[in-house]
């Protein structure tokens, strides 16, 4: 776990999207001309596009200027039910090429990314192994994105929100298509890409911190010898589930501080080693009372600063969107970058945070301290023994709980016919991490439900986390076999499936029959309060990460160490402008302890999208049908997030539907 371990990335010249050769330049005015005058003056506008998209992507390994205008000439289709076709079979064949890629990827990472049959120096290489390395660029020699590119349209993101409302299914799954050839990335890069990102996970997903050793300020032991605890996911649990222990809040603190130690590297490597046998006090970073040894130092940090070396080099290839934060909010999100961020803003100044915390502070009995961002649990919670058991009672493992699958769709309201497809299309397995799910991008296949697990037993966290995957596959599934048409499938973007995970994570003590259905009153206003809590919990990091990424660009040669100190201070900026009035100073930075920063770069704000936009749908689907609702909004397709919500619930997303319930919650639990 120290630095020495990862290996440093090489340099590469990469090709920038450069202006079409003089030669293209030249020939593609005669192109157009042949093509008008085949087509007519109608078609100009089009065909002047098409020809320069071509040109703009067109490579000497595809040909001289001849060969550039043959292939123009030749496959221009300005026939409307040819172009029709014509979307049909690049459709069909997009399908099959990305769907069965998927599926052979997700089978070389099963082992690596399952416990229970783990061959060393092998799976770590199957994992890595990739069956078509140069896609992208073969995809371009081959012809096939430059068909597409003539032929269709490449709207931008400003385009697509506006225009789109109008567009037909037709029309949006051209624009999908179209986008779906991006640049022409060299095999190298590619490469190198994946096994980043394949380091950066594997770093994150062997990240078990050894937590018998903790002992709190009055040196008391929480945790059984050998228990690891996965960074930062799993210390968050443990700290949450402190609040049904008693005495839960020195275990809260030390736990906290194990999380700091994480976040700033300063964890003692002996410990996270699995080799210290002594009592680690992470408060004081001693061991046995005394010097800790040899720390961690700045590995995250310098897997932070790869992702960000590794984007740059992305960003040469990407001119309209020439940095990793351009591509993850235009091309990913499909949401302006100052949208997403002002919504997260808009939420952390909602004046009903004080109330909230107001009421936290007299269930508590207490004041507030930073770990308390993590409560959500606002209604009296049962100890974890009593949640372990509640789940074992309903289902013995995790096989268990796949076999129940279809039952468990049943009781939330799913036809018998729904339920048994749905039920019998996802296969639940035991993940290395906290969890995770994957979809079927063929029909025919299924979806694939991974969680954390007791070593005997599913347990209470593993079977939320299950609850919250469920969700995410109950859209993948709908959305790949209700959809119109295979160009459409799936939701725009991550924050869309998120937010099903956390509306079926909601159900999961409805599930385990420790919440009765007959409560649907008070458990939505319990739920919108918890929702606010959890939704502005992680805007914090959200925007922490957002601000960093966008430190590092104005700060290219950034060192770790520096990222780390940048990193540490944006931390202590956010918390004091957004947390510190309710939760008091934060001596572990919590806001920097997701994990996610460093596998799934840029992924957070989905997260707190994801929980206004499932209160949204959740808040209006009150009194509707759970079940047909969740089949007909995930078979909308893929469309703007800003429309998909507006043809979802009627309006774009926003703070404020989960504000206001989450005020009117408020009221009903304090009259209780």
């Amino acid at each position: 776990m120290t630095s020495a371990t990862l290996e440093s990335p090489t340099s590469c010249s990469v090709p920038t999207l450069n202006p079409p050769t003089p030669a293209l330049r030249e020939v593609s005015p005669r192109v157009v001309t042949a093509l008008v005058a085949k087509h007519g003056e109608a078609r100009r506008a089009m065909i002047e596009a098409g020809v320069d998209r071509v040109a703009a992507r067109w490579s000497t390994a595809d040909g001289d200027a001849d060969g550039f205008a043959a292939f123009c000439t030749g496959h221009f289709v300005a026939d409307p039910a040819e172009r029709t076709r014509l979307l049909a079979r690049l459709e069909g064949a997009l399908e099959q090429i990305s769907g069965h890629l998927y599926e052979m990827r997700r089978t070389l990472r099963r082992h690596h990314d399952l416990r229970g049959d783990e061959f060393e120096g092998v799976d770590d290489i199957l994992a890595q192994f990739d069956p078509a390395p140069d896609l992208s660029e073969q995809l371009y020699r081959q012809k096939i994105a430059h068909l597409a590119l003539l032929n269709f349209a490449r709207p931008t993101l400003d385009e697509r929100l506006r225009d789109g409302p109008s567009w037909s299914s037709e029309q949006w799954a051209a624009t999908r298509v179209a986008h779906h050839f991006g640049p022409r990335i060299p095999a190298e890069l590619a490469d190198r890409a994946r096994k980043n990102a394949f380091e950066s996970g594997k770093f994150v997903s062997d990240f078990h911190v050894p937590v018998g050793g903790v002992v709190d300020a009055n040196g008391k032991r929480w945790f059984a010898d050998g228990r690891r605890l996965i960074a930062h996911w799993l210390v968050r649990e443990e700290i949450k589930a402190g609040y049904g222990d008693a005495d839960g809040v020195h275990k809260q603190r030390a736990l906290s501080w194990v999380m700091a130690r994480h976040i700033d590297g300063t964890i003692p490597t002996r410990v996270m080693k699995g080799e210290e046998t002594r009592d680690w006090n992470p408060e004081t970073n001693t061991v046995a009372g005394g010097d800790p040894g040899e720390l961690l130092g700045l590995v995250r940090y310098e897997h932070w600063i790869r992702n960000f070396r590794m984007a740059q080099e992305f960003d040469l290839l990407h001119p309209d969107e020439p940095t990793a934060i351009a591509r993850k909010f235009a091309l990913e999100r499909e949401m302006p970058e100052t949208e997403v961020e002002r919504l997260m803003i808009d939420l952390l100044e909602s004046p009903v945070r004080r109330d909230i915390a107001a009421f936290m502070t007299r269930k508590l009995g207490r004041a507030l301290e930073p770990f308390d961002i993590y409560f959500d649990d606002i209604v009296e919670a049962k100890p974890a023994t009593e949640m372990n058991a509640a789940v074992k009672a309903r289902f013995a493992n995790l096989k268990d709980f796949e076999r129940k699958l279809p039952t468990v769709l049943r009781e939330l309201g799913f036809s018998a016919e729904d339920a048994d497809f749905l039920g019998t299309h996802i296969r639940v397995e035991f993940s290395k991490g906290a969890g995770h799910a994957m979809r079927p991008e063929l029909t025919g296949y299924a979806a694939w439900l991974r969680t954390s697990s007791l070593e005997k037993e599913i347990g209470w966290d593993g079977f939320d986390t299950a609850m919250h995957e469920l969700g995410h596959n109950l859209e993948q599934l709908c959305s790949t076999y209700f959809v119109s048409r295979p160009a459409l499938r799936g939701v725009p973007n991550t924050a869309c499936t998120e937010a099903f995970a956390f509306l079926y994570q909601s159900l999961a003590k409805r599930v385990i029959g420790v919440e009765s259905a007959a409560e649907a009153d008070r458990q939505f206003a319990v739920d919108s309060v918890a929702t606010m809590l959890s939704a502005c919990q992680i805007a914090g990091p959200s925007l922490l990460e957002l601000r960093v990424w966008r430190w590092l660009y104005a700060n290219p040669q950034a060192t770790a160490a520096e990222l780390r100190a940048e990193v540490l201070r944006i931390a202590d900026e956010l918390w004091q402008a957004y947390f510190e009035r309710d939760f008091g100073p934060d001596p572990y930075r919590l806001l920097a302890a997701y994990q996610h920063m460093i596998a799934y770069p840029l992924y957070l704000p989905d997260y707190t999208l994801g929980h206004m936009m499932s209160h949204q749908i959740r808040s209006c689907l009150r009194g509707k049908d759970l079940a047909a609702e969740t089949k007909r909004i995930t078979s909308l397709g893929c469309l703007t997030p800003d429309l998909w919500m507006r043809k979802a619930v009627g309006s774009p997303v926003s703070p404020a539907p989960l504000a206001r319930d989450a005020a009117e919650g408020l009221k009903v639990l304090q009259s209780a």
